[in-house]
């Protein structure tokens, strides 16, 4: 009990660090946005509201204040006990440029009504790189194909990340070994994932029956059908392709085959409105969280390489309520696409992506390189494949609106889903594990394979504990029949802590030319109830400004010598007026090591021309647990990851 009351603490703690208010705080603070990271040009305002009352109520309660005001209540907002509501005007415009001062004022005159907040309006995209070739288009013929116990579906030949044989100049044997998990017994059977996106075609005859209602919802029109919105483009057929990569049925003639091809999948629509609001993000990410193992996200800010941004505070609190009771306190999985922007943008600058408790997945093509839109970011955990060579048929084979199937499914959108279908068969091999438990397996289970970064720019690297990184790739690409094997003898890792290790609060100039070094030295709060001794995540806290905000790269070395890129150069950003504000720039690189000795904080600019700037103040965040994590479990190779890191571990301690 004292574990899970500190580990809650904890999580307050670090969505206070986050730097857009705390969960505590009412609502969305007006300047929030803006203090991250100054991407909005023009503030507008929806017709809904969040309305926090002063105890408690029961529905019917609320349902009658809602209605004599003139609004609907469409529903309680998670994890807050009966007190906070979302209310949405009946008449107001969905969309306005001014705060409708009038409607607050009303709500705050009911006796129980603590506080009205109108929510504010935000873009949020789908990370689909968008292919020249028509959405309808069918493949001629299916290369040459065989093998034992293989689907015998139409598209399954085209799906060369679950079984790559080379076809269509890929490398052989890049693939998510897929089948060696389905050799074990493990399809994703009795394991929802929830796709939350511009809505699923459920009545497809390759989704149908893998279709859980019940966990279903549409918040964008808020009824209980998810169905996608009609556009002659069929630019909403983005939520069904990513649900046919998880759990398209098998072996039934039609299109190809989910990589959990027993699990079921949930429709949560929640981005087809004018714009998204904090409400609409936060019940999306707080539905049915006993129901729903898997969350899938294959969007977030807009990826133009300037935008600094993350979740607000209704929606940090139900992902850390989802991390920390859901599932019946194992903690629900969210799975992030890392992003779109290419090398022009920072995934480490999309607060989604970037956050400990969401799982951020890049992509790589056919051939093992890294597709031309993906970005770089210490925050990424591990890859999947997308498309991005020129064959039409090296995308992504899945599910399509209306019955139909496509080959062309792609960008980091595509790569999301693959790592949650093989998070589903994780979750059938050992339903105990937790949240936490399936980020050590992705770290300890991911491969480095063929991958590699077409220009040459970051290469493979070692860790303190012996563990391969990539900028770009994180510790690699998944591997599900490995993952599956070691899912079913795993133990579950120890209770976690968050060890604020140091902080300067002094300005410190960053010069035009060289660098600023700021060392940060602990003993990883030793001695104390919240030691850290084996790391998870990092967290580097910055407040900076800077004449030029894109030419800014910052860079953090542990004590065991990982040099991590916490931020790379953006070309498209132009900011000089709000910087960072207690930004987190997040680090998996350092996972396993030590973190007692010095860190160093190095910032410069990459510019030809003169630049100046300010580190107003850097703390250091150290997550991860006080015993050794894998002390219990024994591997199955001496060569395997598990064995190199326990051999470390057990190396440094009898020291």
């Amino acid at each position: 009990m004292f574990v899970k009351k500190l580990a809650y603490l904890m999580v307050v703690v670090v969505v206070c660090l986050f730097g857009i208010g705390c969960i505590a705080a009412t609502g969305l603070p007006g300047s929030a946005a803006k203090s991250a990271g100054g991407h909005q040009t023009g503030d507008v305002f929806t017709s809904s509201f969040l309305v926090r009352f002063k105890r408690s109520l029961d529905k019917q309660l609320v349902h009658e204040i809602a209605s004599r005001n003139g609004f609907q209540n469409l529903g309680e907002l998670p994890g807050s006990n009966g007190k906070e509501f979302h209310f949405k005007h009946t008449t107001l415009p969905l969309v306005r440029t001014r705060r409708s001062i009038s409607h607050t004022r009303v709500l705050k005159k009911e006796p129980l009504v603590h506080t009205a907040i109108q929510q504010s309006g935000f873009k949020r995209v789908k990370r689909g790189f968008r292919h020249a070739v028509p959405l309808n288009y069918i493949p001629d013929k299916a290369p040459g194909y065989g093998g034992e116990n293989v689907p015998t579906d139409p598209y399954f030949p085209f799906q060369w990340y679950l079984k790559n044989t080379g076809q269509n100049g890929g490398k052989a044997k890049l693939d998510l070994n897929v089948l060696a998990a389905w050799d074990q017994g493990i399809t994703g059977k009795n394991i929802t994932t929830a796709i939350m996106d511009d809505g699923v075609d459920y009545m497809h005859a390759d989704l149908k029956f893998n279709y859980n209602a019940e966990a279903s919802y549409d918040f964008s029109s808020n009824d209980p059908f998810p169905y996608p919105r009609y556009t002659d483009d069929w630019f909403n057929s983005h939520g069904t392709r990513c649900a046919g990569e998880v759990a398209a049925a098998r072996d039934n003639g039609i299109c190809g085959v989910g990589v959990a091809y027993d699990s079921k999948i949930a429709g949560i629509r929640m981005l087809d409105q004018p714009y998204m609001t904090d409400l609409i993000e936060a019940n999306s990410m707080g539905h049915e969280p006993h129901k729903i193992h898997i969350y899938s996200a294959s969007w977030g800010p807009t990826d133009d390489g300037k935008t600094v941004d993350g979740p607000r505070n209704a929606t940090m609190r139900a992902i850390v309520q989802g991390v920390n009771e859901g599932r019946n306190g194992l903690g629900n999985i969210y799975v992030w696409a890392s992003g779109d922007g290419g090398e022009e943008d920072d995934c480490n600058c999309d607060g989604y992506a970037a956050s400990m408790w969401t799982i951020s997945i890049n992509s790589a093509i056919n051939d093992g390189q890294n597709a031309h839109y993906d970005e770089s970011c210490s925050s990424t955990l591990a890859s999947t494949f997308s498309n991005g060579a020129k064959d039409p048929n090296t995308g992504v084979a899945t599910t399509d609106l209306y019955g139909k199937c496509t080959t062309t499914h792609s960008g980091t959108s595509a790569a999301a889903p693959e790592a949650a279908g093989v998070f589903a068969l994780a979750l059938e091999a050992n339903p105990s594990l937790s949240w936490r438990d399936m980020q050590h397996l992705t770290v300890l289970t991911s491969k480095r394979n063929s991958l590699f970064d077409a220009k040459n720019r970051f290469h493979w690297t070692m860790n303190g504990v012996g563990l391969e990184f990539n900028h770009l790739f994180g510790f690699g690409v998944l591997d599900a029949g490995a993952m599956v094997a070691l899912a079913k003898k795993w133990r579950t890792v120890p209770p976690r802590y968050h060890c604020e290790a140091g902080a300067i609060t002094q300005m410190h100039r960053i010069p035009s030319s060289g660098s600023l070094y700021l060392p940060i030295k602990t003993n990883a709060c030793k001695g104390t109830d919240t030691e850290v001794r084996y790391l998870e995540h990092v967290q580097a806290v910055i407040t900076a400004n800077a004449s030029r905000r894109g030419d800014l790269e910052l860079f953090l070395t542990s004590p065991m010598g990982t040099r991590s890129m916490i931020l790379s150069k953006r070309a498209n950003d132009d900011d000089r007026r709000d910087g960072f504000t207690k930004w987190p720039f997040m680090t998996t690189h350092t996972w396993g090591e030590y973190p007692q000795g010095t860190w160093m904080l190095e910032a410069t600019f990459n510019s030809q021309e003169s630049r100046s700037g300010w580190i107003k103040e850097f703390s250091l965040v150290l997550h991860g647990t006080k015993d050794p994590p894998y002390q219990t479990l024994s591997p199955a190779s001496p060569h395997s990851k598990l064995a190199i890191v326990k051999k470390a571990h057990e190396d440094k301690d009898g020291n």
